[in-house]
């Protein structure tokens, strides 16, 4: 349970030049480490179709990043802005994360990209840490046309052309998210066909990650965090896979930490996996109950971080901490841009 754990449990030391600043020269030549076993063993991650069987079931965030940062100035003082979609709401209208030396205030007007002008509107959200901003046209548009690829606070460099294709996944196909679901970056074309190949199905959950994703924690007793909210959708035909999947003695493999979020959220609430979207604010610590996923491929977390928390739950808190230390020692590559893992479910 969460009370059994402290923040300080998932602390650990990372050298700062194991920080991925840039992805590797393909995507399917980044590395991947095998945690399944006893010792774990070191691969890349063209192996991963051979170490999957024929009938499990890869399920896939298909979210796509939009260029959710937007860099402006105040109308009038001339002050600058920095602003980061969170979401787009109806009527041309958006919720943004704003960094200016004064917040701005309902009823001004921010210029953006010297391209256009966004009216604030007001504030809300948890410690109205968001601004309600409308757009003088359809938000996607104009964040597509002015806006840049949101990197994790962690990459260093500003966004370029190379960002925009590979901070995104090759079958992104829904935009709305302000992060990249990292672990399916690592999928090309050829480990897809690969796949196909060996008779590994997949399918498709929707979860459009939030800047939440990079809050830290700061409370110590993490039954005192509350997670952000991220809106995701799972559809039927994804369920009947999962259902096929299960009768025929397949293994459900989460794509990322997205993936396992959207599915464990949507069977949360009737303890079976249901269709259906609506968001979701679950804060998965070691003790949770999984229902769906047997597999998990995910990238390398922060010290600290809920992601981290995670994985500890899904795996087990010990061999983690044994895999990142195995991970370290070997010099593998974190975070986003950084080399995956292979998990599968603890026993409880």
């Amino acid at each position: 349970m969460a009370a059994r754990y402290t923040l300080s449990d998932f602390d650990f030391a990372l050298p700062t030049a194991l920080i991925a600043q840039h992805p590797a020269s393909e995507r399917s030549a980044s590395r991947l480490l095998d945690g399944r076993g006893d010792p774990p063993v070191d691969r890349t991650f063209r192996d991963l179709p051979a170490l999957l069987s024929p009938g499990d079931l890869l399920v896939f965030n298909d979210t796509r990043v939009i260029k959710a940062r937007l860099l402006g100035v105040k109308a009038g003082s001339g002050g600058a802005v920095e602003a980061l979609v969170e979401r787009v709401l109806p009527d041309r209208e958006v919720l943004a994360h704003v960094r200016a030396s004064k917040s701005p205030k309902p009823g001004s007007t921010i210029r953006f990209a010297d391209a256009f002008d966004a009216e604030v509107l007001g504030r809300e959200g948890p410690q109205d840490s968001l601004f309600r901003l409308r757009f003088p046209a359809e938000p996607l548009a104009l964040l597509e046309a002015h806006g840049h690829v949101p990197l994790p606070p962690y990459i260093t460099h500003a966004d370029t052309a190379d960002d925009e294709t590979r901070y995104q996944t090759v079958f992104a196909a829904r935009p709305g998210a302000v992060a990249a679901p990292t672990a399916a970056l690592h999928f090309d074309a050829g480990v897809l066909d690969t796949l196909a190949v060996r008779g590994i199905a997949s399918a498709n959950v929707t979860l459009h990650v939030g800047a939440g994703t990079f809050q830290p924690v700061r409370t110590e007793d993490l039954s005192q965090h509350r997670m952000h909210r991220e809106w995701f959708e799972v559809s039927e035909a994804t369920v009947a896979a999962i259902e096929r999947t299960r009768a025929a003695g397949g293994r459900i493999v989460a794509v990322g930490t997205t993936t396992l979020r959207a599915l464990e959220s949507a069977a949360r609430e009737h303890g079976a996996l249901r269709c259906g979207a609506r968001e979701t604010d679950i804060f998965i610590t070691p003790g949770f109950e999984f229902r769906v996923v047997d597999l998990l491929v995910t990238n390398f977390h922060l010290p600290k971080s809920t992601l981290l928390m995670l994985v500890s739950a899904f795996a087990g808190f010990d061999r983690i901490r044994a895999l990142y230390a195995h991970a370290v020692r070997e010099r593998y590559r974190f975070f986003s841009y950084g080399d995956a893992m292979l998990l599968q479910r603890a026993a409880l």
